[in-house]
């Protein structure tokens, strides 16, 4: 299973890929459907720009910066997949599986299909997918890989360290 990193990438990409889909052609922009009252929504929306609706327009930069991005984890899974922890491949097949689903729908239609929708009281987090949610929790994975192996590292650093320590004194002693 050295590869089930991209199966998860093919998951978060297909499960993506169909909630659009429905959201698509069964929902006209604008509509909404409550799931749990006003708290959470599926609201079809459309975004031109990145997460939040920040930098609208700006279709060929988001498709170079995608490719550039998407070329960069297949590298770097490749490099890992057979040294890597799982949270970190998985974390990168998230990322992947959320990268390539928000890339197909830019690069097919200069938009992406948004629908997930939370309110905080008068608070209205923005509208999102299934892909960006692969993104964050891939990130986020991959986050606390690194703040986990930063402290596995410090922890054999310091271990490493009592032994010279040790040794140097049992040196000195004979």
């Amino acid at each position: 299973m050295r590869f089930y990193y991209y199966i998860v990438a093919l998951l978060v990409f297909v499960l993506d890929y169909a909630t659009k889909k429905i959201i698509s052609t069964q929902m006209v922009i604008g509509e909404q459907i409550s799931v749990i009252g006003n708290f959470f929504l599926i609201t079809s929306h459309r975004n031109r720009g990145a997460a939040f609706g920040i930098l609208q327009e700006q279709r060929l930069f988001f498709i170079i910066i995608t490719i550039v991005i998407v070329a960069g984890i297949i590298w770097y899974i490749q490099a890992m997949r057979k040294t890597g922890k799982p949270m970190l491949l998985v974390g990168l097949g998230l990322v992947l599986g959320g990268a390539l689903g928000n890339f197909i729908d830019r690069a097919r239609f200069g938009e992406v299909v948004d629908f997930l929708q939370f309110n905080f009281g008068s608070y209205q987090f923005p509208i999102f997918n299934i892909a960006d949610s692969g993104i964050v929790c891939g990130v986020a994975l991959i986050l606390l890989d690194t703040l986990l192996s930063a402290k596995d590292e410090k922890k054999n650093n310091e271990s490493g360290n009592d032994k010279e320590e040790d040794n140097h004194n049992e040196r000195q002693t004979v």
